[in-house]
């Protein structure tokens, strides 16, 4: 679950691939960065007891992250955020 908050924070907040003559332009991680453990927040994962079989956990925390951080900017500042990932210049006017 952790891994998938951090991995959906970083495509929210900064990962864009881009295209030029039909050829990505990002190739390696110098010029496509991921969310760094520096900027990773304290996630706190809680273990629900169930009788059900287990099954992985990670990719739920994805699709909802980006929706989450959109309305918490807006709650905070009033400022809709519709398109990712979320840039600097979207930021910082809300």
């Amino acid at each position: 679950m952790e891994g998938g908050i951090g991995y959906a924070l970083g495509a929210a907040l900064r990962n864009k691939i881009t295209l030029s003559q039909g050829a990505v332009e990002q190739s390696n991680f110098n010029d496509y960065e991921p969310l760094r453990i520096d900027d990773m927040p304290k996630v706190e994962v809680h273990i629900v007891a169930s009788s059900a079989a287990p099954t992985g956990v990670g990719e739920p925390g994805v699709p909802a992250l980006a929706p989450a951080v959109s309305n918490a900017v807006f709650a905070a500042t009033g400022k809709r955020l519709r398109s990712l990932p979320f840039a600097d210049t979207q930021l910082k006017g809300a």
